[in-house]
């Protein structure tokens, strides 16, 4: 298994967007071998004393935080798939309803993983 996590500012008034864009992006991933995805709309993320989410993104008050994971079967699928994706005509004609450049994201070697 093989995670991309992704920390994302949206301006809270485009939340049908972000929705939207996900449903086309996150088919694309699961076409290319991804097995799971989950989006997530910010509703109790505190204000640290340090750092925090909103802080780490530079998020306005007029935002909201979105979290989001990918669940690969393993890192080599991962990385074909981004380099397959960038060449991808849908990828520049989807519309993104945030700023990606203050998108947080990274890969991740699971260490520990438990269900029930």
């Amino acid at each position: 298994m093989y995670i991309d996590g992704f920390v994302i500012p949206v301006p809270s008034d485009k939340k049908q967007a972000l929705i939207d864009h996900a449903r086309i992006v996150d088919a694309m991933f699961l076409e290319l071998g991804a097995t799971r995805i989950v989006e997530g709309w910010g509703d109790d993320v505190p204000a640290g004393t340090v750092t925090d989410f909103a802080r780490a993104v530079a998020a306005t008050s007029d935002e909201t935080i979105a979290f989001s994971w990918i669940e690969w079967p393993d890192k080599a699928t991962r990385d074909a798939a981004f380099d397959t994706m960038r060449d991808d005509p849908r990828m520049r004609d989807t519309p993104i309803p945030f700023d990606g450049k203050r998108m947080i994201f990274g890969g991740f070697d699971p260490v520990l993983v438990l269900e029930q």
